[in-house]
């Protein structure tokens, strides 16, 4: 068995994440740094009956990663290897504990590029383990779309492969989509071969200013419905480019703003895709059109919306936050923005609004302090209900956690008895990340 941290410092590190919330004191931690350290872990939790809580860079922020009472936390990031880049296939093969700007900087020596990005430095075997996305999912896709094969470790401690290095296949179920999306709830990632893609050597970024969300909304259908080479398409409402100005020290237009990437293989191809872009936007009211052609203001276009959330917390020192990530149709984005400004203002909260727009993904901010998490609470409820009434999701990309899995039931009705029977088959005595995603009572494995 591998060592078992126990000092307190140490513990107490596990015991809060990403947005401030607490958890307990777990057992200790383990670092593993291959499936054989992952298999005699599973095999001493089997043995003990001591559940286990899979960790990578810890930015979970859904409570996917606190534990409750003696659970051992098996902290994968020394597990951080890249076994392989196949550039011909357009493939990686790495450890979990591997991230994604780790697998960039080896994967660009060969023009290619790991394109989920979710904004942090996450590992890419947590990204599998919440199905990440984030702004490029419009063109490239989440971890569902990226993640070839998988290789875990499950309750009774047997290694299994899942998925094939290939493009498609239609042989047998696909287990492997199991996994992702799971948060480690049902077995412990310790492998994957993910999809690399192409650098695009022509991309030009923008930024719009429009006088209303809807106007800003409107605008990017039409991008998407037109089959523009969009890569990236992000919105963010009023209080968001203001937090943005206050944070940068920039003066942009405290107005709804869209930020754009477009790609294509040729100088004049991209050009007369931009050329498209903004001609669609003036037609839908744009105030202001900033356009971004060279590496250089690409990047401090993007580093804009990439500080947003760090813009947010300057702007409310003291404060926790509580972020809400659902997803909706398209015709119901502009009612979902509208939807989270009234809440907010109802209940007197200081909220900013954004999302991956190209996927429909609506994220809202709320500031809090002990006094207003009450009402922040409210307000999380609200939201989330009003994206389930119009069609649409809890969680676009964060996962359901602790804080979301009340509403699975209303989501998917008699489909959430079909994952607890999962859940009891993969892992009958819940050692895997127990009270997270679903409360299944374990199986007693007890024979006469």
């Amino acid at each position: 068995m591998l060592e078992i941290d126990t000092r307190p410092v140490v513990l107490d590190q596990y015991t809060i994440d990403e947005t401030g919330r607490a958890g307990q004191r777990p057992r200790g931690v383990v670092y593993p740094t291959g499936v054989d350290d992952v298999v005699t872990v599973v095999e001493w939790a089997r043995d003990t009956g001591t559940p286990l809580i899979a960790r990578g860079a810890g930015t979970s922020l859904e409570g996917h990663l606190l534990a409750r009472g003696d659970e051992l936390i098996v902290d994968m990031s020394q597990a951080n290897k890249i076994l392989g880049i196949a550039p011909e296939d357009f493939t990686a093969t790495v450890q979990p504990g591997v991230t994604r700007t780790q697998l960039n900087a080896a994967a660009a020596e060969y023009g290619l590029q790991f394109t989920v990005d979710p904004g942090a430095d996450a590992s890419l075997g947590g990204m599998a383990a919440t199905n990440a996305s984030g702004t490029t999912t419009v063109r490239y896709g989440g971890m569902r779309a990226n993640v070839l094969a998988l290789q875990a470790v499950f309750a009774d401690a047997t290694v299994t492969r899942l998925g094939r290095a290939v493009r498609k296949s239609s042989s047998g179920y696909d287990l492997k989509d199991l996994l992702i999306g799971s948060a480690g709830t049902l077995g412990l990632i310790t492998e994957l071969t993910v999809r690399l893609h192409p650098i695009p050597e022509w991309i030009h970024s923008l930024r719009i200013s429009f006088p209303t969300v809807a106007d800003a909304v409107d605008t990017a259908v039409e991008m998407l419905g037109l089959a523009l080479p969009v890569s990236r398409l992000e919105l963010v409402d009023a209080p968001s480019m203001a937090a943005i100005n206050a944070f940068r020290g920039t003066a942009y237009a405290e107005t709804p703003a869209l930020f754009v990437d477009i790609e294509s293989s040729s100088a004049a191809a991209v050009t007369a895709n931009e050329s498209d872009i903004q001609r669609i936007a003036h037609a839908h009211g744009a105030i202001d059109v900033t356009t971004a052609r060279t590496h250089g203001d690409r990047h401090a276009l993007w580093e804009d919306r990439h500080n947003l959330y760090f813009a947010v917390k300057a702007s409310n020192p003291g404060r926790q936050f509580l972020i809400t990530d659902t997803a909706v149709p398209y015709s119901q984005i502009a009612g979902a923005v509208d939807t989270a400004a009234r809440l907010g203002t109802e209940l007197g909260l200081n909220i900013t609004v954004a999302g991956h727009i190209g996927d429909g993904n609506v994220h809202t901010i709320v500031p809090y302090n002990e006094d207003e998490y009450p009402g922040a609470q409210v307000f999380s409820d609200l939201v989330v209900r009003h994206a389930l009434e119009v069609g649409g999701t809890a969680t676009g990309e964060h996962g359901i956690g602790l804080t979301k899995k009340k509403y699975l039931r209303e989501e998917h009705g008699s489909g959430v008895d079909l994952m607890a029977a999962v859940k009891r088959a993969l892992d009958p005595q819940g050692l895997f990340n127990p009270g997270k995603v679903l409360d299944v009572e374990p199986v007693s494995l007890e024979t006469d």
